[in-house]
């Protein structure tokens, strides 16, 4: 008498791979993650780095990967975006407000922004965006970053922006475009 075929191995296989196809496409239209080198962040290249906001979902900005703690943040249109950090936070709105917080014992890593409707702030234009300055401390250094801040509609493309430490092996500043 033959023996039946076992069907269960090719089975399992199908829908494994059938399975890592569909999580590679859930992935790749719904990215978690943004990363970007410390010195691409501090637009030593040359180009302000961007980072979105939408008002589905907030928007992490992290330093945890370049091992920096958060000092002082500004941020010069806050009439649609706020700002939440996980730990105490030093932070400055616009070019003539009071400091609020202490500066010197700032221990925060992650700034969360989320946009929300434009409110009326006297004295503020209307823009499509505004600029995100940070300074941090770490290693021993304190770093400078700018991003522009830009409004987003519709789904989110990401919801962290990773700041990395450059690499050890970067060679002569990677980060830094030779004017020609």
């Amino acid at each position: 008498m033959k023996k039946p075929l076992n069907l269960l191995p090719l089975t399992s296989l199908i829908f494994s791979a059938t399975s890592i196809l569909m999580a590679g496409a859930v992935f790749a239209n719904n990215a978690v993650l943004r990363s970007i080198f410390s010195c691409q962040a501090q637009g030593l290249g040359g180009a302000i780095p961007t980072i979105k906001v939408w008002y589905e979902q907030g928007t992490n900005l992290s330093f945890i990967p370049a091992g920096e703690t958060i000092k002082k943040v500004w941020l010069d249109d806050p009439s649609q975006v706020t700002l939440d950090f996980d730990g105490p936070m030093c932070m400055q709105f616009g070019e003539e407000s009071a400091d609020t917080g202490d500066c010197e014992d700032s221990a925060a890593n992650v700034i969360h922004l989320r946009r929300i409707e434009k409110l009326d702030i006297p004295g503020l234009p209307n823009t499509d965006n505004t600029l995100l300055t940070v300074i941090t401390e770490g290693n021993g250094k304190k770093r400078l970053y700018a991003f522009r801040v830009l409004y987003q509609e519709g789904s989110p493309e990401y919801n962290t922006l990773a700041v990395f430490e450059d690499p050890p092996n970067f060679g002569e500043t990677p980060c830094v475009r030779v004017e020609e």
